[in-house]
């Protein structure tokens, strides 16, 4: 009780800096250097202090979690559930995203095309997405923060200690206080957050707020109606439905996370508040400890609504009107790219040209929305991070379920 008490201040607190954020970066509109120079490098190092936490929290909490698991079994079965959930989320997102743009498309202001230019990054074939989940060494996975391949790594030496039994007791205990030493540093790091999300919305408004007004406001609201719209709709449903835990709770205790996704725009910065909202709404750590880290990399629900509102709205300025087949194409596409690109830097933007080739549309076009990204990704990434938490609650409470009957 004493704990809950005193992690409910914290969600107020981060909000009221993302509130004084917005406003100084309105403020700044006219003068954005000051907040650039002078408040972003705060927002920055507290981001770096986060992102340094990651990869140890993920490492050492999926190997305890496997180890602690002692069934090889139930890690299977664990991800099984996870990689279904995901894949079913991510093509109701695009679905959302391509109905919700449809209804609005005659609100888009037409922008000019001529003299556009827009370099796409080479998407991976399917055999190198494969070989790429596996690291050719135990270290360089950790130093490049590629959480596909830490969480290959922690599975193999989580399974390893498993299957050596009592050998590998000395390791586990390693495992279980260094474990319990990255949570302490990440629960220190934490308690910054609402200056950190102060200095990384600040500069943010004060850089874009222009640019939001402009020409891209509508497809901007659409797209977030959207993101809205399916945290709403799709989130709660499944987490009444498979965690038997009421929407309000949930949206509720996932405030902190949710604060910190829109600020940072990054899932894997999001990721230790995540972890302790999920265990505080009631999912077991070793479930959490696998399936919010492979969410953080593979689960794009906000990126698939993203595809499908930029995909119409791209089309509408080149004046090309999309049938039916191709929406369904549209759909195919996001829902197997955002498995394909998963642990690609910048996979938003190669899904986004993934999806425009596969219904011909000219993928110079992102051109036409490449300046306000880091918009369109403080939402998408709030959409992302809360699937995770949804899943990791409904896998949870099958888990529990399963484990009752066996």
């Amino acid at each position: 009780m004493a704990k809950e008490k005193k992690k409910r201040p914290l969600a107020l607190w981060i909000f009221v800096g993302l509130v004084l954020g917005i406003l100084a970066g309105a403020a700044l509109m006219k003068t954005p250097e000051i907040a650039v120079n002078y408040i972003k490098p705060f927002g920055t190092l507290f981001l770096n202090l986060v992102k340094f936490i990651v990869v140890p929290i993920v490492l050492f909490s999926i190997m305890s979690g496997v180890t602690n698991m002692k069934d090889m079994r139930k890690v299977g079965s664990i991800g099984v559930k996870t990689i279904c959930y995901y894949m079913c989320t991510t093509a109701l997102a695009v679905l959302i995203g391509l109905a919700m743009a449809n209804l609005c498309k005659d609100f888009f202001n037409e922008l000019t095309t001529s003299g556009l230019e827009y370099e796409a990054s080479a998407a991976p074939s399917f055999i190198e997405t494969i070989v790429n989940i596996f690291p050719s060494n135990a270290v360089a996975p950790m130093v490049n923060a590629n959480m596909l391949q830490v969480i290959v790594i922690a599975l193999f030496f989580g399974f390893g200690t498993i299957a050596v039994g009592e050998k590998g007791k000395a390791f586990s205990d390693f495992v279980e206080s260094a474990n319990a030493v990255s949570m302490y540093i990440m629960d220190a790091i934490i308690k910054l957050s609402p200056i950190g999300v102060f200095c990384l919305i600040t500069p943010v408004v004060a850089e874009n707020g222009p640019k939001i007004l402009g020409d891209l406001l509508t497809v901007l609201a659409v797209a977030y109606i959207a993101y809205i719209l399916h945290m709403i709709i799709v989130y709660s449903a499944t987490v009444r439905t498979f965690a038997g835990v009421s929407p309000i709770k949930f949206f509720k205790g996932m405030l902190p996370a949710i604060m910190m996704a829109f600020s940072s725009a990054s899932s894997v910065g999001a990721l230790p508040l995540n972890l302790e909202c999920v265990e505080k709404l009631g999912a077991k750590k070793d479930v959490a400890s696998f399936v919010l880290p492979l969410g953080a990399t593979i689960n794009m629900d906000g990126t698939a609504i993203y595809q499908g509102v930029c995909s119409i709205f791209i089309a509408t300025c080149f004046g090309i009107e999309l049938t039916l087949g191709q929406q369904l194409s549209i759909i195919l596409t996001a829902t197997l790219a955002s498995i394909g690109t998963a642990g690609v830097p910048g996979a938003g933007m190669i899904m986004l040209t993934m999806v425009l080739q596969s219904v011909g549309l000219p993928v110079e076009g992102i051109a036409l929305v490449a300046g306000i990204d880091r918009i369109f990704d403080m939402g998408r990434t709030t959409v992302n991070i809360t699937g995770d938490a949804a899943c990791t609650l409904c896998v949870s409470k099958m888990e529990e379920k399963r484990m009752a009957k066996a």
